[in-house]
């Protein structure tokens, strides 16, 4: 039953992070991840995650 309890950890955790005010949240997931790793990415504003904008890459705005 160790996949129930793993949707179970999964289901707890997106819904502290509802809860607490959270309004995106990109999953990626990778087998090659030690188990129970995670890394969580913040950023102020709308733009996607990693993007120029989010970044401050963008050249020409």
């Amino acid at each position: 039953m160790t996949e129930d309890r793993d949707i179970q950890a999964i289901i707890e955790l997106l819904d502290n992070k509802t809860e607490a005010g959270v309004s995106r949240i990109h999953i990626d997931v990778e087998e090659k991840m030690s188990n129970e790793a995670v890394k969580e990415q913040y950023h102020h504003g709308r733009c996607d995650v990693g993007s120029p904008w989010a970044t401050g890459s963008v050249r020409n705005f």
